[in-house]
């Protein structure tokens, strides 16, 4: 993708009036490029150009080619550079093993370069019958790359050996322009007086789909012409592994979307544009629409039945620039003195002529050598609506920055609670967490996120649970593995009924493509295996969560029933005065989630119920919550029963009969023993054959209460049912502290 700086009519750069966004003004932004930009200024360069296959801004000289890796996106790298030969460079490209440079020298020549050997040979096309329009590499078995042509595509494998092209299929068509994006891989070839006729290639690493012919839909205009539709006005855009075509119709003000299917191509309604000039990225899933004349953009999350947008139009804002660039801006001059990574007043300027948008998150300032990324502001997102469980889904389908939308999700519930918001809406906010953490263990996403040490534990804890990826579900997950009878039944629009759906990686989109048949088994398949039917628990690790720690590695937002436990109810109850069954209602609606949902709680959240229900003397509804098993028995929660029995004997006969439920007599005696109850203890130990508890412990209690008689008896006990006690230290030391004993009395 050659990127070009656009020219007005007398050929001089047009301007445009400055639209400079601070990070330090008043100004909202759902959206925002970060300081510093990628400098790509190279002295003679020939111009600047986009290889998305390898995520390469490549800059050309006349015997040398620039180039940054810019996927993952570093500011701070510096270029590899290659020597090539000189000629003029219509398109360049690096083959997928970055082994061959491709470089289109004319509209009939494509020059390849061997960058270990050095060796070149050139491909030339009839000059009069076609013309070359561009061309990509692939990842196909079948093919090492495309060429476009006027008469079609021409599929070639590549030679490194013979340093040829053989011919491996061609597919004759009308050509007017194309628009291609590796990720997808999908090229749609415009045709046609008004070029609004497309055929729909997508050629994966498996096989070579081709999709319907379909036309897109333009509205005529008021002097009855008919529009033409141009290569800029078309986008191919990967959101949650489905891939969609939005196009431009200037005269009704639309921007019309298409998905893409195996089988058909169906329009799925329309986003209203403000502007003359429109551009698209995709970040975190999330479609940006820039309205570049009206310098504003637009934030859709098209995984949501709606069609509106996130928020309202707001402009896109610089952050984090160096104060020597701020001040000069806000001086309306220039300094002189500005230091090589400080940016001029005609650099930070948004939305200028010379930007050009890259696929599917970068946009690339021509005439200054600068390369941005676009990023998403998810706290000032949250904080633009009021409709919070529609929040909190948002935030756990991010990827990108996960630690930072589960910091925002924690705090988000937490306020909820804290401000005593209606149950209801506090039980729909827990439902979207607990929901996404369920989806996310059956399909493995959320152990993906977690250091080694804590998966292994994880695993080990999730007692019954299916962590592996359920089989690939064919709703929103590739192209166009979808039959239309699912289609047209209106399921395109619900994906999933599961608010949380991680987004795909690159290479689901671009996977071998099903027919209707193998789709519609597939659906019987996974609804008759899935996870969802049989019971999985959910004991997991809590992971770091620590304020304005970033764990790269974390790549789900799901939020852990512990977590939930920790940075939600233990310090809402920390902060909380008065009547605790505010916080007791909202507890037991998180349950009952975690209970449809067939998650194990960890027993900390049931002992936190019982603390809060005899903190406020409300034994007999603790009680009830014994008997009718809303407290699930563990050693933690008979424990506490015990504590806060000491008060209420009915509730201390739940905690011992828990304890023995559970078959856990030695903390049973060995509680009895701590209270003072050592011959209750003794009893028990014999009726139970409890002989794990060393008998000094009863021995010590019994001299502790200072009863002669009870020590004897202690003493006797272990005489007579434990072998060879009787010759022991213990015996001996305990024997003459009962002498003393008896004989100070005797005294």
């Amino acid at each position: 993708m050659v990127l070009k700086r656009k020219l007005n009519m007398s050929g001089k750069a047009s301007t445009s009036k400055p639209n400079i966004g601070l990070s330090g003004s008043d100004g909202l932004s759902h959206a925002y490029v970060q300081y510093p930009p990628l400098r790509c200024n190279v002295p003679e360069s020939s111009g600047l150009f986009y290889d998305d296959g390898n995520k390469l801004l490549l800059s050309p000289t006349a015997d040398q080619v620039f180039s940054w890796k810019v996927g993952p996106f570093d500011p701070l790298i510096g270029p590899t550079t290659d020597s090539i030969r000189e000629g003029p460079i219509i398109a360049i490209r690096y083959s997928l093993d970055t082994k061959v440079i491709a470089i289109q020298r004319s509209n009939h020549e494509i020059q390849f370069w061997d960058r270990e050997t050095g060796e070149a040979f050139s491909h030339k096309c009839r000059p009069e019958s076609e013309c070359l329009l561009g061309f990509f590499w692939t990842d196909s078995q079948q093919c090492n790359i495309v060429l476009v042509k006027t008469s079609g595509l021409d599929l070639y494998a590549y030679s490194l050996e013979s340093k040829s092209l053989q011919l491996v299929e061609t597919k004759k068509l009308n050509v007017s322009w194309y628009v291609y994006t590796h990720e997808s891989r999908l090229v749609l070839l415009a045709s046609g007086m008004q070029c609004k006729t497309f055929h729909g290639f997508q050629i994966s690493s498996a096989d070579t789909v081709r999709l319907p012919r379909f036309e897109m839909a333009m509205a005529k205009s008021e002097a009855n012409t008919k529009p033409v539709l141009a290569a800029e006005d078309v986008f191919i855009v990967t959101v949650y592994g489905r891939i969609y075509c939005l196009q431009v119709d200037r005269v009704a003000m639309l921007l019309h979307s298409y998905r893409l299917y195996r089988d058909a191509v169906i329009q799925q309604g329309s986003l209203p544009i403000y502007s003359n000039r429109i551009a698209v990225s995709v970040v975190d899933n999330v479609l940006l629409i820039h309205q570049v004349d009206a310098k504003v953009v637009i934030l859709y999350d098209l995984f949501a039945d709606s069609r509106a947008p996130i928020s309202a139009p707001l402009p896109l804002l610089f952050r984090g620039l160096p104060k020597s660039s701020t001040s000069s801006q806000s001086s309306g001059r220039e300094s002189e003195s500005l230091n090589s990574n400080a940016l001029s007043i005609h650099e930070a300027v948004t939305y200028a002529n010379a930007w050009t948008f890259l696929v599917p998150d970068l946009v690339c300032d021509v005439a200054n050598k600068l390369l941005w990324k676009f990023n998403l502001d998810l706290e000032a997102i949250s904080a633009s609506s009021s409709e919070v469980p529609s929040v909190l889904e948002f935030l756990q389908r991010r990827k990108l920055e996960a630690n930072k939308a589960k910091q925002l999700c924690l705090g988000i519930t937490r306020t909820l609670v804290l401000e005593h918001r209606p149950v209801s809406m506090v039980a729909k906010a827990i439902n979207v967490l607990v929901t996404s953490f369920s989806h996310s263990i059956k399909t493995g996403s959320y152990l993906k996120g977690l250091k080694p040490e804590k998966r292994s534990a994880s695993v080990e804890q999730n007692t019954g649970a299916d962590v592996t990826a359920i089989g690939t579900d064919v709703t929103g997950k590739s192209v166009i593995c979808e039959s239309t009878t699912r289609v047209h039944s209106g399921s395109f629009h619900k994906a999933s009924t599961v608010t949380g759906l991680d987004s795909e990686d690159e290479y689901l989109s671009a996977n071998p493509i099903e027919n209707s048949k193998e789709a519609q088994v597939g659906v019987k398949m996974n609804n008759e295996n899935s996870p969802r039917t049989g019971a999985h628990g959910a004991y997991v690790m809590q992971s770091s969560l620590q304020s304005g720690q970033e764990e790269p590695q974390l790549t789900s937002a799901a939020i852990s029933p512990d977590e939930i436990y920790s940075f939600i109810f233990s310090p809402v109850d920390e902060e909380m005065v008065g009547d605790p069954s505010y916080l007791v209602a909202i507890i037991i609606e998180f349950l009952h989630s975690a209970n449809l949902e067939k998650i194990r709680v960890l027993p900390n959240l049931y002992v936190l119920i019982i603390q809060l229900l005899a903190r406020n003397e409300r034994y007999a509804e603790l009680g009830l919550f014994v008997l009718n098993k809303i407290l699930e028995p563990s050693k933690e929660v008979a424990l506490q029963l015990l504590e806060s029995g000491r008060q209420d004997a009915q509730t201390r006969k739940l905690g011992l009969d828990m304890l023995r439920q559970l078959g856990l007599h030695h903390d049973y005696v060995l509680l009895l023993v701590q209270d003072g109850y050592y011959l209750e203890a003794l009893r028990y130990s014999r009726k139970y054959k409890v002989d794990t508890i060393r008998p000094s412990l009863f021995l010590e209690a019994a001299f502790v209460s200072n009863d002669s008689q009870h020590l004897a008896a202690v003493l006797r006990f272990f005489t007579d049912f434990l072998p060879g006690f009787k010759n022991t230290s213990e015996h001996n030391r305990y024997y003459r502290i009962l002498n003393e004993m008896n004989s100070a009395l005797t005294v």
